[in-house]
């Protein structure tokens, strides 16, 4: 078929062969990863036989000489490497809607490899050259014989070869087009990046060989009793056999029962390995036994309802793209279990089966999606649409099948998914025919048709929570078509996205997961998303920092949308995936020091807590003076148990909590002996008031006003030193950088209403400075341009021999329409006031909304460390619940704050103003001063970024405020 032809066709694939299951075999293989030889050319030339690229026979022939090529790895995305550059679009397509056709721009990459057959390759049989993934339309020719072309992205694409292999010298040689008419079927929300980007392997096919094998295990949870049958396609005369079971010589395309198994689940993943066995061939199996059922409107395995704590997770390496290896896919894996996630959709396609085998072993749920979005067409009302043309039949299906055929013999697979938001059609009703037929013990997904007549599950993305609420009762709303109405409410219910993880935040995690717990329909969810999608870029002088969309001078593209994760890219795990943590714990706890008990909840499916510890400590303003082991019995699944308290020491009368934890009695796969998977707190002692010591008066001292430690400017009453500190005259504030989720680029953001009010530049009138017998008093008036409304603000200090205290009243008036952002006072300090500590929440970041991941406690830091380095630069850093914040230089001079009761904080070196304006962390200049922000309260984060904003509980609305705090100089 001609080049423009098949790029421009609706064919998937030509010379390739059915798809089948990644089998572990021990016939042999030659990995053909490593280096290859490459060169780019900027377009698709009408004639390869061109002698500018090809020369003479062209670059596919053995004796192409290719030493003026470049070296590229494979596996490897070529922008990554030089060639190109990467480009981000979230919906649309970097190229017109004109479905089939491609820009004549399309850039192309030839490969060349040469291998020799290792020694003791077989003579007889076969050969198969396996392709787990190429972006996005290959051909390929083998000893200058061409063999076929595929499209499928992140599908394994196989051909038959043996008959073109010979001793000695073969030759490899593939072209890879970054647009094809595929390419209107993989509009995924993500960098644009091409080549050969997983792994290319030879496969030896012997005479008496396997060709396929499905493995069908079920558990009956009424008996305990398991049945096997495994198919076996190619050799007639296979046999079956798994000896931990007693099984021998089984006859496959028979269902066997099995007396007693252990049923495999994410949180007891028990595999029980089997052997597929041929005159010609071995293959190993990893065998799980597990039914999943949709049973009363609930989506149940092995008999129980699931509850899934899930993340959506893209391939993603800060270097590498999307060739990502087994290592980094080992590491995601087990920070999701030590994160107590247990559940991960393969947004938006199927990942490198390596992660599933992990899956497998290590326990987590899956959703399978098929590599299929066409989000794009969209933007122009859905006109055109693959997914109901039925040009693109056999494109779509041969997709599903691909993914089905490739993976369905993992046990952690519990749902197909056709794909993402690639709107309503007939070819998608086909697809879930196809698979209802094909593969019918798992339940098929899709959100984007919210009808759901042909799916298992109803699904959406980034309702609100009183949406949620609603269906979990099953009072939604009708279906479009009347007649899908019965089946759609019988359905289970599944965020596939959720709370969306772009910068600070997400908010309102811990409101969604009680209504999953409360309604039996509520299947639970998947955040949005595991990591950041940054690519890692290098100044000369070596600094690092993460790029996104528009970095390499896309004329299209969505910014920093790209960077919506739980993980930074260099995955460190973010606050939000700490609060997430804290949301989806196993266990419970309930403290109730009156009646001197603990309840203990077990939130676990299939598991009791006997591979558990429990321990408690108390500490008195964060030092710990007591501590042991907490007596609690093992717990059944959903089960709970309310156990004593231990005697607990008494301390010396000061604000004194109670932590209880769990942790794992013994190492695990996952996690080592102490890992700590939850947690509560109690306080046993409240904190008194503050002591009242004997006043300080006011008084003149030179050209200023002198009260206790504090020193006002004698005009305007602002404070210019606390004993003998520069604070740089303290005011009240009320603005903070936008966050992501402020700014809700696809949600309702409230950054666009603070601007618009000009709560980025406020300015202070001062209407009156009245000095009392003990007290100062400033009365100012804070306001923005333009508008008139405004905040009544009153500072009354008062103070004694060594603290200086504020009492800050503000009243709002005139007409908001909007929350504030925050509202406390501005100061600086020192620059080398970098040493932080603190009695109050943390050690991490916190928002009102997000506030579950931190607890209360006395944690030590830098200014440096208290910063989250979002990709893009935003309000972050916060500490909550604070009762006192000391900072100091080296010499351990500085500045004690204290709240009555408490306070929130965020320390910086650098202003709002440079926060706002850097695109990235690495742009931050760091100045001379600390600014210090010592607030009484703020506006939650939600997700606006892409979902619901802040819910009313969280929201900080414009009326009457109070901070009280107290100023000590510190001197070392």
């Amino acid at each position: 078929m001609p080049e423009y032809s098949a790029l421009e066709g609706f064919a998937p694939s030509a010379g390739a062969r059915a798809p089948r299951a990644r089998l572990r075999s021990d016939a042999p293989t030659l990995n053909l990863n490593g280096t290859w030889r490459f060169r780019l050319s900027p377009e698709v030339s009408e004639d390869f036989g061109d002698t500018e690229y090809a020369g003479a026979g062209g670059f596919e022939t053995p004796d192409f000489d290719d030493t003026s090529w470049a070296d590229l790895p494979v596996p490897a995305h070529w922008q990554l490497h030089g060639y190109g550059a990467p480009a981000y679009t979230n919906v649309n397509y970097p190229f017109p809607l004109d479905p089939p056709f491609v820009p004549d721009e399309n850039p192309t990459g030839e490969y060349r490899r040469a291998f020799d057959l290792p020694e003791g390759w077989p003579e007889g049989g076969g050969a198969v050259l396996r392709f787990d993934g190429v972006d996005s339309f290959f051909r390929l020719w083998v000893n200058g014989t061409e063999v076929g072309f595929a499209t499928g992205s992140r599908l394994v694409s196989e051909f038959d070869v043996g008959h073109l292999l010979r001793a000695g010298r073969n030759v490899l040689a593939v072209r890879v087009h970054q647009w094809s008419a595929a390419s209107y079927l993989e509009d995924q929300d993500m960098w644009w990046l091409s080549g050969i980007f997983r792994d290319v392997t030879l496969l030896s096919r012997p005479v008496d060989g396997i060709e396929d094998v499905t493995v069908v295990a079920d558990h009956d949870h009424t008996t305990g009793a398991g049945t096997l049958r495994v198919d076996v396609t190619g050799f007639t005369g296979a046999r079956v056999h798994l000896p931990e079971l007693g099984l021998s010589d089984l006859e496959p395309g028979v269902a066997h029962p099995v007396e007693k198994v252990e049923p495999w689940s994410a949180e007891t993943p028990r595999l029980y390995e089997a052997e597929v066995v041929t005159p010609g061939e071995r293959v190993r199996l990893r065998i799980g036994f597990r039914t999943v059922a949709i049973e009363d409107g609930e989506l149940k395995v092995n008999g129980r309802p699931l509850l899934l704590r899930g993340v959506n997770r893209h391939e993603w390496h800060p270097d590498h793209g999307r060739a990502v290896s087994r290592e980094t896919m080992r590491e995601d894996v087990l920070l999701m279990k030590r994160h107590n996630v247990n559940a991960v959709r393969t947004s938006h396609y199927p990942p490198h089966p390596d992660f599933l085998d992990l899956c497998d072993e290590l326990g987590l749920w899956v959703v399978d999606e098929c590599d299929l979005e066409t989000h794009g067409f969209e933007v122009v009302d859905w006109r055109d649409n693959p997914s109901d043309d039925p040009r693109w039949r056999d494109a779509y299906l041969d997709r599903i099948r691909r993914t089905v055929a490739r993976d369905r013999n993992h046990p952690s697979i519990i749902m197909w998914s056709l794909g993402n938001e690639s709107g309503r059609g007939r070819n998608l009703r086909a697809m879930a025919d196809w698979v209802h037929e094909h593969e019918p013990s798992r339940p098929v997904h899709y959100e984007g048709d919210r009808d759901s007549a042909y799916v298992d599950v109803y699904s959406r993305m980034y309702p609100d929570h009183a949406e949620v609420e609603s269906i979990g009762r099953g009072e939604e709303p009708v279906t479009e078509d009347p007649e899908a109405d019965e089946h759609r409410r019988s359905l289970p219910f599944v965020l596939c996205e959720y709370a969306h993880a772009m910068g600070a935040g997400p908010g309102g995690l811990e409101e969604y997961q009680r209504l999953f717990e409360r309604y039996p329909r509520l299947v639970g969810g998947f955040v949005w998303e595991w990591i950041d999608h940054g690519i890692r870029r290098r100044e000369p002088d070596g600094t690092e920092w993460f790029a996104y969309g528009g970095d390499f001078g896309e004329v299209l593209h969505d910014g920093n949308f790209v960077a919506d994760g739980l993980l930074l890219p260099d995955r460190t795990p973010s606050p939000g995936l700490t609060a997430l943590a804290r949301t989806f714990a196993p266990v419970r706890f309930t403290v109730a020091p009156r009646a001197a008990t603990v309840t203990v909840e077990n939130l676990l499916t299939f598991t009791d807590t006997s591979h558990l510890a429990f321990d408690w400590e108390v500490a008195e303003e964060g030092e710990v003076f007591g501590g042991g082991s907490l007596r609690v019995p093992v717990i059944a699944p959903g089960g709970r148990v309310e156990v004593p308290l231990p005697e607990v020491p008494r301390g010396g009368g000061a604000e004194t909590w109670l932590t209880v934890t769990a942790h794992l009695a013994d190492d695990l796969p996952w996690a080592v002996s102490g890992h700590e998977v939850a947690w509560g707190q109690a306080p046993l002692v409240d904190r008194g008031p503050v002591p009242e010591r004997a006043p300080a008066y006011p008084l003149l001292d030179g050209g200023g006003l002198r009260l206790g430690p504090g020193l006002f400017d004698v005009r305007t009453g602002r404070l210019l030193t606390v004993g003998g500190l520069d604070v740089g005259e303290p005011r009240a504030g009320v603005w903070r950088v936008p966050t992501d989720n402020d700014e809700g680029l696809h949600g309702m953001g409230l950054a666009p209403f603070w601007r618009g009010l000009g709560l980025d530049r406020l300015t202070e009138r001062r209407v009156a400075v009245d000095v009392a017998d003990d007290a100062l008093e400033v009365r100012t008036r804070l306001a923005p341009a333009a508008r008139d409304l405004g905040l009544d603000v009153t500072y009354r200090w008062t103070a004694d021999a060594e603290t200086l205290w504020l009492d800050l009243t503000v009243t709002a008036t005139g007409e908001w329409i909007c929350p504030l952002p925050r509202l406390g006072i501005d100061l600086t300090v020192p620059g080398a006031l970098g040493a932080v500590e603190w009695f109050g929440r943390g050690p991490g970041e916190a928002y009102r909304d997000m506030a579950q991941g931190v607890r209360i406690g006395r944690f030590t830091d830098t200014v440096d460390g208290l910063q989250t380095p979002y990709l893009r630069p935003q309000e972050n850093g916060r500490r909550i619940g604070t009762r006192w914040l000391e900072l100091w230089d080296e010499a351990g001079s500085g500045l004690r704050i204290q709240g009555d009761p408490e306070f929130e904080f965020t320390a910086r070196r650098w202003s709002d103003h440079g926060l706002d304006t850097a695109r990235h962390p690495h742009e931050l200049v760091a100045g001379d001063r600390v600014h210090l922000r010592v607030d009484t309260d703020h506006h939650g984060v939600g997700s606006a970024s892409c979902g619901p904003g802040v819910l009313p509980a969280h929201g900080l609305v414009a009326g009457n405020h109070r901070l009280r705090a107290g100023f000590t100089r510190l001197r070392g």
